[in-house]
């Protein structure tokens, strides 16, 4: 016999598909196929009987994690992030992952589906937590690195926390930018201060392509506000060290004087994956305070061809197997250049959806027919991404923590990676070299 609520959903779906059919569109974020297989899918989903929910998985490292979120000014051009840090060993809250039933609209929106959809994913997905204490108290008396982390397309802040939670517990501050570019499946804003006293939420919904509009336009100016969002975000944290600390406008209760002088101005990073992968590119391109960068399954269709080559800062490229394309990885072969460190790996087996919170939270049955899961195991997969990332943050950042021992991952020795690129672009100019020691050669 099912349970409960996986019983429900079945009903409901199956009532559902009986008066509504319409299109379902992939997850890929780059080449959005429709079919007109809908109701296929429905009985998929219902077949999907063994469908059980996982625990994302606590840091392994030495430190608690605490999770809040912050706020800064008002209207669509505010600053919204969910910021992950080491905590002191409070009376454990679990964080709710996806706080508000709106998200799930927009992911519907994002997905191409039916809005009673979102209806649906919420009843699955809303009760949800990740092992972060929300509000705890930060743990104070130490300098913290500090990482950016920008989202995906169709994506927000909340839905990394394997991430997040993984590099805070071994130290690290970590702020998750929600973009108002309308490339996030939802975000809110306030107006102004009476709306934010009286929780007057204005939400902003992903933007779908119009007729005749011209998408590489369109991508090239949001991850250009992206990688400004993200240096704005920067520049909120590092002023709760000024005079006059900015206010969280949220009715949260974390005083964001905590922050004074236990983030490290020097040791900033910053992490994107897909579209957050190219805002990672344009924001080491216009902000020399990121000391480096790490860009998982990068998209890289929305960068422009002269930002490619024009950043120092050294570069990782974390991909999947089963998401990149020859005209990517030439994009990202462009980023090679003499003297400036480059790695690349590939995980085998995965997708890209492996570095998301829901290839982990998801059932193996449901995780394969919604491609949130590939041949890798999900664990396994972010596990390899968290661990190459900390050993590439330490020496590029100038850390003392061990995460040296990971170095190997970097190079990509290991059973379940691949050192650079397993897409042969062998009939192209560019050849990728995974070191610093770049041979000089026309990269154009």
């Amino acid at each position: 016999m099912l349970p409960p609520k996986l019983h429900a959903f079945f009903c409901l779906c199956s009532c559902f598909a009986l008066v509504h059919t319409f299109d379902w569109q992939d997850l890929n974020p780059v080449t959005h196929i429709k079919s007109s297989a809908w109701v296929s899918k429905i009985q998929a989903l219902m077949a999907a009987a063994l469908l059980s929910q996982t625990k994302i998985p606590r840091g392994s490292g030495l430190y608690s994690v605490g999770c809040t979120d912050l706020m800064f000014e008002y209207t669509n051009k505010s600053t919204f992030l969910r910021l992950y840090y080491p905590s002191q060993d409070d009376e454990y809250v679990e964080t709710l992952l996806i706080p508000n039933e709106e998200y799930f609209f927009g992911l519907s929106k994002y997905l191409g589906i039916h809005w009673f959809m979102g209806k649906i994913l919420n009843f699955l997905y809303g009760s949800l937590t990740t092992p972060a204490n929300w509000n705890a108290h930060l743990k104070t008396g130490e300098k913290y690195p500090l990482i950016v982390f920008s989202h995906g397309l169709g994506a927000f802040r909340t839905i990394y926390s394997a991430i997040g939670i993984e590099l805070a517990s071994h130290g690290f501050i970590v702020a998750a930018v929600e973009h108002r570019d309308q490339s996030a499946s939802a975000t809110y804003y306030f107006n102004d201060q009476y709306a934010a006293e009286t929780v007057n939420k204005s939400w902003l919904y992903f933007k779908t392509l119009k007729r005749r509009e011209e998408e590489a336009t369109l991508r090239n100016e949001q991850v250009q506000q992206r990688a400004k969002e993200c240096s704005q975000a920067l520049n909120y944290i590092l002023c709760t060290d000024c005079e006059k600390p900015v206010k969280n406008v949220l009715d949260i209760e974390f005083d964001l004087k905590q922050l004074k002088d236990s983030i490290d101005r020097n040791k900033i990073a910053i992490i994107g994956h897909s579209f957050g992968g190219a805002t990672s590119i344009q924001a080491l391109h216009d902000d020399q305070r990121f000391r480096c960068g790490i860009a998982l399954d990068a998209w890289m269709f929305p960068l422009h061809e002269e930002v490619l080559s024009h950043f120092s800062q050294p570069l990782f490229f974390i991909n999947s197997e089963l998401f990149q394309y020859p005209d990517n990885i030439i994009k990202m072969k462009k980023c090679y250049v003499p003297g400036k460190e480059r790695k690349m790996i590939t995980i085998k087996g995965a997708v890209h959806h492996n570095f998301v919170d829901f290839s982990l939270v998801t059932g193996k049955i449901l995780g394969y027919i919604l491609t949130l899961k590939g041949n890798i195991d999900s664990k396994v997969a972010i596990d390899l991404n968290n661990k190459a990332s900390l050993a590439f943050l330490q020496k590029h950042l100038e850390l003392q923590k061990g995460f040296d021992q990971w170095d190997y991952l970097v190079e990509g020795e290991d059973d379940n990676l691949i050192p650079g690129t397993n897409i042969d672009t062998t009939n192209q100019r560019v050849t990728l070299q995974n070191s610093t020691e770049i041979e000089k050669k026309n990269l154009d």
